[in-house]
């Protein structure tokens, strides 16, 4: 499919399956990258953390440079290389000016095809996840989510920790990182997303240089990650060591191919968005001064999600803020919204929505994603236009069905 309307996004799929999305956009500054759908949840069961650490080996070497190579191909020129991986993707990207694109989308591709996992980096990197696995212990504000979703998905990898465990780690060699990357890392679940200040037909042409002559590859066998079932109304209290009191509660949510989920990311901005005026920020904060930081959010995962709500407090508050919050989790479901409430929290999502696409690595990011799964990219226009059809009546329905007290689960530390 080609299609290019105006400043809409440009797609094309290569004849290898690789999909490509490209806006074209104003200014010098630039960003391209490479999207694969494996993650976290697609590792089997000797393999947690594998993805993770493949991650990490993709900048230390391929068959055409080293480490220190890679490291400074874009650092020389003012350019910032990144990756990450999530439950379900990992990312490789670049932000880089537009006089270095060819040098952005040849150094990704690179490390995306011809890394060859030296064995003598794999020690070193695996000392470094090691210190950013006990850097996150020592966050419980960080560490509670990842438990949460392992207390909510007891039996299936989508609660397994991205970093994995410590032992996990210690039996992967360089065919380990081959066989996760031949079985993953196929043309079929691959995709190439851009802006630039560049047209859509140049960046075609070098995409069809850099990567049109990588094979073409499918998953050799169908999907295998099955749906998660998750707990209903758990309460789990751990002992910690921390001065703080670390709380977090919340239910499954909807994935991201379900209608009902942007009603859920509405419901959210209300209840405990990023606004300090949010229902819960108000409640526990400003009006009592109890937390310091609260806050609720959703992650939707291709076929489940999670809607959580996190403070931090007192060990003695605890109860106290639970009831504070309860209280206003009962007025969510049970008091509609009124036109005027609607109206300005619609406002106020409308103008974090338009200020947060000023970004453009988030925006670049978001594309690769939407790209990835549903061959398509809204504009802020049609998301707005969702959003404005969204009524007071599916907010209660949403709210009723999500924040059902017989439902919520909890997750302590004290």
């Amino acid at each position: 499919m080609n299609q290019s309307v105006g400043n809409a996004p440009f797609f094309y799929t290569l004849s290898n399956g690789i999909r490509l999305i490209h806006k074209e956009c104003y200014g010098e500054v630039s960003c391209c990258g490479l999207v694969v759908n494996a993650g976290s949840r697609h590792e089997q069961k000797n393999e947690q953390g594998l993805a993770h650490f493949l991650e990490h080996m993709l900048f230390k070497g391929t068959s055409h440079r080293n480490a220190a190579n890679i490291l400074n191909n874009m650092e020389r020129v003012g350019g910032e290389l990144n990756a990450y991986t999530t439950k379900e993707e990992t990312f490789v990207y670049t932000l880089f000016l537009k006089k270095d694109y060819r040098r952005a989308i040849e150094l990704v591709s690179d490390l995306f095809f011809n890394s060859t996992f030296p064995e003598e980096e794999i020690q070193k990197e695996r000392e470094v996840i090691l210190d950013e696995i006990n850097s996150f212990e020592d966050s419980p504000s960080d560490l509670i989510f990842d438990e949460f979703d392992q207390w909510l998905f007891p039996a299936n990898p989508i609660g397994h920790k991205i970093l994995g465990e410590p032992d996990s780690l210690t039996s992967y060699t360089a065919d380990s990182f081959r066989a996760f990357h031949q079985r993953l890392y196929t043309t079929d679940s691959i995709v190439f997303y851009s802006q630039a200040a560049i047209p859509a037909k140049r960046v075609v042409a070098m995409a069809e240089h850099f990567l049109g002559g990588i094979p073409a590859t499918k998953r050799l066998s169908p999907e295998t990650t099955q749906k998660p079932e998750p707990a209903k109304g758990f309460y789990q209290a751990v002992h910690k060591e921390t001065h703080q009191a670390h709380v977090i509660c919340g239910n499954a949510g909807f994935s991201l191919y379900e209608e009902d989920r942007l009603a859920l990311y509405f419901l959210n901005n209300i209840l405990g968005g990023p606004g300090m005026n949010s229902r819960l920020n108000l409640a526990l904060r400003e009006h009592t001064g109890l937390v310091y930081s609260v806050e609720s959010n959703v992650t939707s995962f291709t076929d489940s999600g999670v809607f959580s709500i996190y403070f931090g407090t007192d060990p003695d508050q605890v109860d106290r803020c639970l009831s504070i919050m309860n209280k206003e989790l009962r007025k969510i479901r049970e008091i509609p919204f009124t036109d005027r409430q609607l109206s300005a929290a619609r406002q106020q999502l409308f103008g974090q929505i338009l200020i947060a696409s000023e970004n453009k690595e988030n925006q670049t990011l978001g594309m690769g994603k939407s790209m990835l799964y549903f061959n398509a990219y809204d504009s802020m226009e049609e998301i707005i236009r969702k959003i404005e059809y969204i009524t007071s009546a599916k907010l209660t329905e949403i709210a009723c069905q999500v924040l059902d007290p017989d439902k919520l689960s909890l997750l302590i530390y004290k």
